[in-house]
Order: structure tokens, then sequence, then C-alpha cells
């Protein structure tokens, strides 16, 4: 389920940053604290009575000089519910000094609960604290100008205020706190003795982060003759497809496969999905975005645009009229392709389950995008095209997987047939993605109509805590650093873009993935596998999104002494006996970084800091798909309602992968 990054794609980051103009950068510090109330203005327009007001001469600018253009953040009725919360404390400049003071940080989170805590995140109708942790920023090698980042430890509610809360920081004298937020505090039981800052901010409301996406979803589906999404029950007309290419694809010989042969694939399926497109270029091309009126978004009318989403789609050996397959979608990992389906063990998940996977780029992050992307790079003014045709592929997803399973849809043309019949059991459709495929596909889930089981292989939420700490990001900052230089900017740029992103990350949408569906959508089951110690997907991110979407935890979770958390997975239910039907997380280990026979073999603990984890072997590769027990684990869940169910294949132990068998 991995997906690797191309050579091409470093060679080009690494061709384009050297072509960079200098110029003297902006600090932005006008913005610090973000977010912050005091960045917005009244507006009895939206839910939240608020609406986010940035100022482009104070908005941090490239080496060019040029801003990023506030426009698209100012659409917005309040903050991110799970970025990073900026401020800066001289004396807070290092995780010693953190740890003087007895902040929560990622290792020991359940502190930030405490009224004694010195730093607090505290819900301004109710009182109550929220789970919380600090670090700070040590990509930046200048300690004088360090911010100190604060990260919710499950997503913020939509559409509540929160204040902020700095106390007890050594003997420095306190900033000004305005006299409404002290009476919140006072009645939250935070004194004013020990008060260093504090200051409140409002999350946006699910109008204002999903609406975009669930506006085009809707009126997709409408196109196609079905307005009621909520009952899962396919109505109107199939998504208008054409078939390409068919590969009929012979076994292996008896000794063993030649090239062009394949012991699990039968045939493959090639084509395209006519989708509407809703950006503003004809066929939705890299470099499109969403038009909006004012902040309204325009949608064209009916046929004025489309877009040919491809498809790819592995029918396996053991699909026939008389055992038709299970169809799920599938997504690719970071800037890939549609063809990464055809990875060996996807396809004997599909072979030995009877599972049919289909495909399409994830566009917007697709191997395609990677040229805009690093445009986007050098002038973040630029990021609407990236997010908003990651907007555009949910619709593509959705349209490809309507065609899966409507009687008119795929399994009609003979491409889709064999031995008289269609190879697909259309009863219900499933979703399966690794990596990027993990991550957008928790946006995916939290508004499909047509699923309501999704694997999460390495997921996270979150761009802006991933990047840093992702290995995979070491080619695409050779171009964004060169462009904004100013070390102490970046954590504000990662966190101002993530405003834009939460339209498109799960980030904006994990309160809604599983409980709490949006309006005229079903609730979803999730099924997150995670890597212990991952390389690409940091594990903090992994873990708060399954605090946010309620998933339960199979233990025993790892061997004593392999993490490096005071209270492991806090806030994280447990699973206490399967067959489980519930949301749930499930962590695998490759071992901690040994030397066998010359050999180095797996991965230390993740790092406390936010950079990534790299010694040893990445885990983000040798996932549960690799295992028998893993695969027969994916199909149990990728059932319909009561007979979907999680069974444990790991025994008493720890789940272990690429021939760890534990200490």
């Amino acid at each position: 389920m991995r997906g690797g990054r191309s050579l091409y794609s470093v060679g080009l980051v690494c061709a384009l940053a050297c072509a960079l103009v200098p110029a003297a950068p902006a600090s932005a510090k006008s913005l610090l604290p973000f977010p912050n109330n005091s960045l917005t203005v009244k507006d009895r327009h939206t839910p939240t009575g608020r609406r986010v007001h940035l100022v482009k001469n104070e908005m941090p600018r490239n080496k060019k000089g040029m801003h990023i253009d506030p426009r698209p953040y100012n659409r917005a009725d309040g903050f991110s519910p799970g970025a990073p919360i900026l401020v800066q404390v001289p004396v807070l400049n290092s995780p010693t000094r953190l740890a003087r003071i007895h902040a929560p940080t990622v290792d020991n989170i359940a502190p930030s609960l405490r009224r004694s805590s010195p730093v607090q995140l505290i819900d301004e109708k109710s009182g109550k604290r929220q789970l919380a942790w600090a670090e700070v920023d040590m990509n930046d090698s200048h300690p004088s100008s360090r911010l100190l980042e604060i990260h919710p430890g499950r997503n913020l509610r939509e559409g509540h205020t929160y204040i902020v809360v700095l106390r007890n920081i050594g003997r420095k004298k306190g900033k000004h706190v305005p006299a409404r937020i002290l009476r919140r505090l006072a009645k939250a039981g935070v004194k004013r003795k020990g008060l260093y800052m504090a200051w409140d901010f409002t999350v946006a409301s699910a109008q204002s982060i999903a609406g975009p996406l669930l506006a085009i979803r809707n009126d997709a589906f409408k196109r196609l003759g079905d307005t009621n999404l909520k009952d899962m029950k396919v109505q109107g007309g199939s998504p208008a497809f054409a078939v390409t290419n068919v590969t009929d694809v012979p076994p292996c010989d008896p000794a063993g496969c030649q090239t062009g042969q394949d012991a699990f694939i039968a045939r493959r399926v090639a084509g395209t999905v006519t989708v509407p497109c809703y950006l503003n270029q004809a066929g939705c091309p890299p470099g499109s975005r969403f038009a909006f009126r004012g902040r309204r978004l325009s949608v064209p009318s009916p046929g004025s645009n489309t877009i040919k989403a491809n498809f790819v789609c592995n029918i396996p050996r053991s699909a026939s009229a008389a055992a038709p397959a299970r169809p799920s979608l599938y997504g690719h990992g970071l800037f890939g392709s549609a063809t990464e389906i055809n990875s060996t063990p996807l396809e004997q998940l599909s072979n030995e389950h009877d599972i049919m996977l289909c495909a399409t780029d994830w566009i917007g992050m697709s191997r395609n995008d990677i040229p805009t992307a690093i445009g986007i790079l050098q002038d973040l003014s630029g990021f609407p095209k990236l997010t908003d045709r990651v907007d555009q592929s949910m619709v593509d997803f959705m349209y490809l997987g309507r065609a899966m399973i409507h009687p008119s849809g795929f399994g009609s043309n003979p491409a889709f047939q064999i031995g008289g019949g269609s190879t697909i059991n259309a009863s219900r459709l499933y979703y399966v993605g690794g990596s990027q495929g993990g991550i957008f596909g928790g946006t995916l889930t939290a508004v499909a109509p047509d699923f309501d089981r999704a694997i999460l292989a390495v997921p996270g939420m979150d761009y802006s805590v991933l990047l840093p700490r992702s290995v995979d990001f070491d080619a695409y900052s050779q171009v964004l650093y060169p462009a904004y230089p100013n070390q102490a900017v970046r954590p504000l740029l990662l966190s101002l873009i993530q405003q834009l992103w939460d339209r498109s990350d799960p980030d904006g949408f994990a309160n809604h993935m599983t409980a709490h569906p949006y309006p005229n959508t079903p609730s979803h089951k999730v099924f997150i596998e995670e890597a212990f110690g991952d390389h690409q997907v940091t594990n903090v991110m992994t873990e708060i999104e399954a605090r946010t979407i309620g998933a339960s935890l199979r233990t025993p979770i790892l061997d004593p002494g392999r993490g490096s958390e005071k209270r492991p997975f806090f806030g994280i239910s447990r699973i206490k006996s399967f067959p489980f039907t519930g949301n749930a997380i499930e962590v695998w280990d490759i071992g901690p970084l040994r030397n066998v026979g010359g050999q180095v073999l797996g991965t230390p603990t993740p790092p406390s800091i936010n950079k990534p984890n790299r010694p040893g072997v990445d885990p983000h590769g040798p996932d549960a798909s690799e295992q028998v027990t893993g695969r027969q684990q994916a199909s149990d869940f990728l059932m319909p309602d009561a007979q979907s169910k999680i069974t444990d294949v790991c025994g008493p132990k720890p789940c272990y992968l690429a021939g760890w068998t534990g200490p």
C-alpha cells in the first residue's frame, strides 16, 4: 500500500529550488499569536458570527516580495480544528525549557487536563480543558526566534471558541490579557496569579470547512438523479464511462511467473469516468481551482464542463459470474497514480478474498500535479490550486464508486464479465487506501454515499504537522525553504495553509468521519493500521485522528519499553474482546533498530521533536497487506453491516511485521 517518491519529482524539485531570486522576507510577526480572534471581524451572516480578516501587507512574503493572498482565507468563519497554535515565548525555546516548567508534551499529553498545567486549551463555553501538547520548532536553527507550537490532542469542535493559556512561565512578566478573557478564565478555575499570556480563537463551522466539497458532491449526484445520499441506495442513472483498454492476463507457468503473466489478476480494465468539473478551467487540469462570487462557490451549469477521470480495475482470478467480487475503491500514495493498484500485496488481497480494486488518481496531489505543486511552494498564494483539485478528486472517486455498483455501470459492460455474467457483487462498495490514500481516504469516507467501511493504512491528518515530521518533505522543502528563507516564519506558513488544506485534508472532516455524519450522509466505520516509527506519516497524527473519530485500540500494543510515552496512547479506549464491531486502530511493529548479520533492521522509537524518524528501515512500506493474516483481517472488515468485524490475527503478542517476532 506504500506510495513511493518518484526520482523524477525529487530531481525536478532540486532543479527548480535553485532558480529563486533573493529579496527581503517579511517576518509576519503581526499575525502572532496564531490563530487569534483579533484576526477576525464580526459577521452576522456566518454560522460562527465571525469572519477571518487577514490583511495582505501583513501576510508572509516570499523572496520575490510577493505576499500570500489573504482572500481565500478570509472566506472562512473561523480557524482550523487541528492546526498548530503558534506563539513566540522567548524563554521557551528548547525542549529542555519546556520540561523545566512541566509542560505537556507529545510523550506526556495527559497533564494538559490539569489545572496546574502551564499550557492549557480551554473550551470557552464549557470551561473544560482540552487534551493538548506543546513543542518548540526545532527546525529553526536560531533559538532566539523559535516558535512555541501547541497542538490539540483531539480535534477541536467546529464553531466553538477556545482560550489558549500560558502560565507559570518562570519569572517572566506576563502579557496584557483582555478583561473579557480574564472573566472566562475565572469561570474555568484559572487564577490570575502566574498568568503569562492568554488569547482566544474560534474554530470554523462545518459549513465553512466542508461546505464546498459537500456542495459539489450533492450537485454531482443530483445530476445523476440521486438526492437521498444517506440511505446508501443507488438511485438515478450511472455515471457515463468508457473502457479504453482490456488486458486478459495469462496465469503463471508451473515453473514460475514469466513476463506478462500474473498469479492473481485475470484481467486489467482501464478507462475513464465522465465527472462534472467544478473548477475554473475546461477539463479540470492541473492549476485549475474553484471560482467564487464573493464568498459563494460558483457551481457550473450541467454539461458545461466535465473531466474524464481515469480508472484502473483489477479483476482477480477468483472472480466469476458465479462468485462475483466485492468492489472496493483504492487510494494511492504521495504524488502517485492509479497504477499503484498493481502491487503484489494488493493483488494477493484481491485474489485470496475475491475483491475487485479500482483506482483513479488523487488529482491535486497526483504525479501529474508535481510541476504545479513546485510552483505553489515558491508562491503560496497558489495553494488553492492544490486543495481545490483534491476536492474535485473526491467527486471523481465517488463517481467511480457509483459506476462500479450501478446496475447500468461497470457490471453491464463485457469488460467486467467473465463466464456469462458480471464479476462484480454490486450490493455494497468499500474503500482501501494507503499512505496518501489513507490520509485523503479519511476525507472521502466522511462524505461518501456508497460505502460505509474503510481501511486506512498508515494514515494521518493535518499536513501542517505531518510535513516537518516526514522524510518525504525533504525534497519539497528544497523549494519551499529557499522561497521563504525566514526560519521563524515557516511554522506560520504551514499553519496558515492548513486553514485551506482543511477543506480536503481529513483534519477538517474527522469530526464527521464516523459519528455525527454530515447532513444527507450515512455514518461510517473505519479501521486504521499504524506502522510504529513510521518515517513518512508520523504516528502522533495517526493517533490524534484515532482519538477524534472514536477508534478503539487493539492490545497488547507494543513490547514493554518500545515506546517513549509516559501513558501510551492516552485518551484512546482499548478493545476488550474480539470480534470487534466498532472503529479501530491497530499498531504494527517491525521491531527496534538492530544489526543482524551485518544487515540493519527495525526502526527506533519516533523522535520527540518535530523532525522525521530516519534511522533503520522505514516501516511505512512493509505493512499488514504483506501478510496472509493481515489480508484476512482486511477481508473480515470489508463486509456489509452485521457481517463486518475486526478479528484479532496477532494473538497474545503485539502485531509484528517484516520478520520481527519480538524480544
